[in-house]
């Protein structure tokens, strides 16, 4: 949980597409080679892509390295995030 009066930070870097470098997570929610939905401080982050995979994974840093071809990056809102666990509850099933 954030801190109240502490300032919500997270970076975003891609680097050629093939590596993505985020800070600020607090969670990884749900992940296969084609999608990660990562809880950030500034919200819900889904991640899709091919050949997906962890490279490094720091919850206490709250850092994640992912590897792969990288297709799109969007953020969720608190409506639609819960509309979206539902789908990709099923899709992970």
């Amino acid at each position: 949980m954030i801190e109240q009066g502490k300032t919500k930070k997270q970076d975003t870097k891609l680097f050629n597409r093939r590596i993505l470098e985020i800070s600020g997570i607090l969670h990884v929610n749900r992940f296969d080679s084609e999608q990660f939905l990562l809880d950030t401080e500034l919200g819900f982050l889904h991640v899709k892509g091919q050949n997906l995979h962890i490279k490094s994974l720091s919850l206490e840093q709250g850092t994640i390295h992912i590897d792969g071809i990288i297709n799109s990056l969007q953020y969720m809102d608190e409506a639609s995030t819960n509309k979206s666990k539902n789908i990709l509850g099923k899709l992970f099933k």
